[in-house]
């Protein structure tokens, strides 16, 4: 049974609150800074300590000023008295607002990893259960050659370990603040305050600013979501395919109460993947976003920022929601084990084609020549398919009676040449490189 996808920690990182929050702890430990420099008497700053921004006010600032850090900055300063004009002091706008997003881009990128390392336990869990599964494997949705659902799982397996990696990267990238003043040259607030408060934060201060963090920072951040939710879709999509009614090898869960259609009591349709399917194509408008966020005008502009206000809480959100969903998915996943068996010999034995060339040519027959024999008798296989079921073993009819091949392969030789332990012989090698 799926669980309803609930996200308090995620929605309180990026509420409103919160985010205001973190502008204080950036102003307060700004102030800290200056305390250590002298600047600030310990009286004073024993008074800072209390400040608290007034929510109300702020909106009703905004109102007239069209300028939320202002109406922030006013709302405390209104309460705080005297001490009020240490606050903000040296500071320009971004230096808190970029501050408090790396910090915010922190915490989220953290439940994110804690999600990520789920799926991954999940998705091992299948590859492990089912490593010697037999199924075919296709290409072009064509049936290929045998292979096993649990490699098709290892590479899952190790595709998200990679994003593990690449996440880590993106979230030490953006995990930087900066203090630096108007246009960034540390005029009006010296290097060792950047340091103090982004220390207390758990950042790192950005090596050198001009009035913003760098953009290329954040984008490497959400163009990294974006490449996870595009894996969620290849693994979702799989699934669906998997789950279609000529298939029907694996299905995604579905409740004992749950309707698949409002007009045919029999559907079950895979609405779960395919949520996640259509997600990951709003994340990767996201990241183009992003990426057009690099370029802005001289030191900076605005441009970026409204766009911001969307685009990373909401990847943030949405990337939560559909690692939680396809965690689900994968934990509850359930594999026809015996129709995968079935599909796999649908064809009459035309997935072992190439193992059958290459037995040919062991006998000395040219590669094309060999090419030739085998593909005459997967046609005359090809036509009996189509006029209803065939045996597994039509193929080997075929090229048994075929006088050609008689010269090289005997009838025993040919059984032979369709046994599938041959196609899973080094599934242990996979297995152990991906460490599983």
């Amino acid at each position: 049974m799926i669980e309803r996808y609930s996200l308090p920690e995620m929605a309180a990182i990026w509420s409103t609150k919160h985010k205001t929050d973190k502008w204080l702890e950036v102003e307060i430990l700004a102030c800290e800074g200056w305390a250590r420099e002298g600047v600030i008497s310990a009286q004073e700053m024993e008074k800072i300590h209390s400040a608290q921004y007034n929510a109300q006010r702020m909106q009703e600032i905004e109102a007239e000023t069209h300028h939320d850090i202002i109406s922030f900055l006013r709302s405390i300063q209104e309460q705080l008295g005297p001490e009020g004009r240490f606050i903000h002091l040296g500071l320009t706008s971004s230096d808190v607002l970029d501050t408090a997003l790396a910090a915010q881009i922190k915490e989220a990128g953290a439940l994110l990893a804690q999600s990520l390392v789920k799926l991954t336990a999940a998705v091992s869990q299948q590859a492990v259960a089912h490593k010697y599964t037999l199924m075919v494997g296709r290409s072009h949705g064509i049936h290929a050659e045998p292979m096993t659902f649990g490699l098709k799982m290892a590479l899952w397996v190790d595709e998200l370990r990679r994003h593990q990696l690449r996440l880590e990267a993106a979230l030490e990238q953006i995990a930087v603040g900066q203090i630096s003043g108007p246009v960034g040259t540390h005029a009006s607030v010296p290097p060792q305050i950047e340091e103090y408060v982004c220390e207390k934060m758990g950042l790192k201060p950005a090596p050198v600013s001009n009035q913003i963090i760098q953009r290329d920072r954040h984008a490497h951040f959400m163009t990294t979501l974006a490449l996870i939710a595009s894996s969620l879709e290849k693994m979702a999509q799989e699934i669906r395919h998997l789950q279609r009614t000529e298939v029907s090898e694996a299905f995604e869960p579905f409740g004992s109460g749950q309707q698949g259609s409002s007009s045919m009591p029999h559907k079950r349709n895979p609405e779960l993947c395919e949520r996640v399917c259509g997600l990951a194509r709003l994340m990767r408008g996201y990241a183009v976003t992003a990426m057009e966020n690099v370029a802005l005008w001289h030191e900076r502009d605005i441009s970026h920022s409204s766009t911001e206000r969307i685009i990373i809480p909401d990847s943030c959100t949405l990337l939560h929601y559909m690692l939680h969903i396809f965690t689900d998915v994968m934990s509850g996943l359930q594999v026809d084990e015996e129709r995968m068996l079935t599909n796999l010999n649908m064809t009459g034995g035309l997935v072992y084609s190439q193992r059958i060339l290459l037995a040919l040519i062991d006998k000395g027959v040219g590669r094309q020549e060999a090419y030739k024999m085998v593909q005459r008798n997967a046609k005359q296989v090809w036509a009996l398919s189509s006029q209803g079921p065939i045996k597994s073993a039509a193929l080997v009819d075929a090229m048994s009676a075929d006088a050609e091949v008689a010269r090289y392969l005997s009838r025993d030789e040919l059984e032979q040449l369709t046994s599938n332990d041959y196609y899973t012989k080094y599934i242990d090698t996979a297995f152990q490189r991906v460490d599983l």
